[in-house]
């Protein structure tokens, strides 16, 4: 048995260094793996960085939503500079107010007045990295929330 495991850990050895070899593995916002590539003779040793548009470059499709029937769009998740977020009005139920709150409960962001809008964009580039949890204050009383992710 110890033979045929050094056999092939020396087989392996001049495979290994006849190869490229580069696993990579993707996660989903809940941190579920969601894809798993195996690449043998890559050409590059990075995948390339995909760049955040910018609010104005935005299509619907690019929009993030945690449920299909969920009426609050989101993007990029995760964040680096700037999170835009969309909702729509249903009932003549507006977004009152909305708060940003660290994973440890402190409010890092607040905005009211929001009772014509039906987006907004704010600023995460003084955020620090870490799970921030968005609060949306609806005009009936009900509460929505989504989750984070800063860079």
């Amino acid at each position: 048995m110890k033979r045929l495991f050094f056999a092939f850990l020396i087989l392996y050895g001049f495979y290994g260094f006849s190869q490229t070899t580069r696993i990579s593995f993707t996660y989903d916002i809940a941190g579920n793996q969601i894809k798993r590539e195996l690449c043998l003779n890559c050409t590059t040793s990075r995948t390339p960085s995909i760049l955040a548009k910018n609010s104005e470059e935005l299509k619907e499709e690019d929009l993030l939503k945690f449920a299909p029937e969920d009426v609050i769009s989101y993007y990029p998740n995760p964040v680096k500079e700037e999170l835009y977020l969309k909702w729509e009005l249903i009932d003549n139920n507006v977004v009152n107010k909305i708060e940003i709150y660290s994973l440890d409960g402190k409010l890092m962001y607040q905005t009211k007045n929001l009772d014509k809008v039906t987006d907004k964009t704010i600023l995460f580039q003084e955020f620090p990295t870490g799970t921030y949890s968005i609060l949306f204050f609806y005009s009936n009383g009900e509460q929505k929330s989504i989750t984070i992710i800063k860079q």
